[in-house]
């Protein structure tokens, strides 16, 4: 699991049976101090309803595929939660706005 912020949208108009209805994101993995760029890109199917600029929590690989709405979805990165804070040695790094 890691921390991402919503950078994008993914639109394919053709796709897998098992994808339609599913909205795709792409995420920017980032720092949990300071929200900054922490590695590449990728697409993440969305779970939770996120939007452009929150910050989420992905998860990738067989885990991608255990939430109600991937479930049997051919996907390696799912957006699972919408992170509202966080809190590090007591301080918080973190507030949605």
């Amino acid at each position: 699991m890691f921390l991402a912020k919503v950078v994008g949208n993914v639109v394919s108009t053709k796709k897998t049976e098992l994808l339609t209805g599913r909205k795709l994101l792409v995420v920017e993995p980032v720092d949990f101090v300071d929200q900054e760029q922490a590695g590449a890109s990728l697409v993440a199917v969305d779970s939770v309803g996120a939007g452009l600029g929150e910050v989420v929590l992905v998860v990738q690989g067989s885990s991608a595929r255990l939430t109600e709405s991937t479930r049997e979805t051919p996907c390696d990165a799912t957006i699972m939660a919408i992170v509202d804070y966080i809190e590090m040695r007591g301080e918080r790094t973190f507030a949605k706005s």
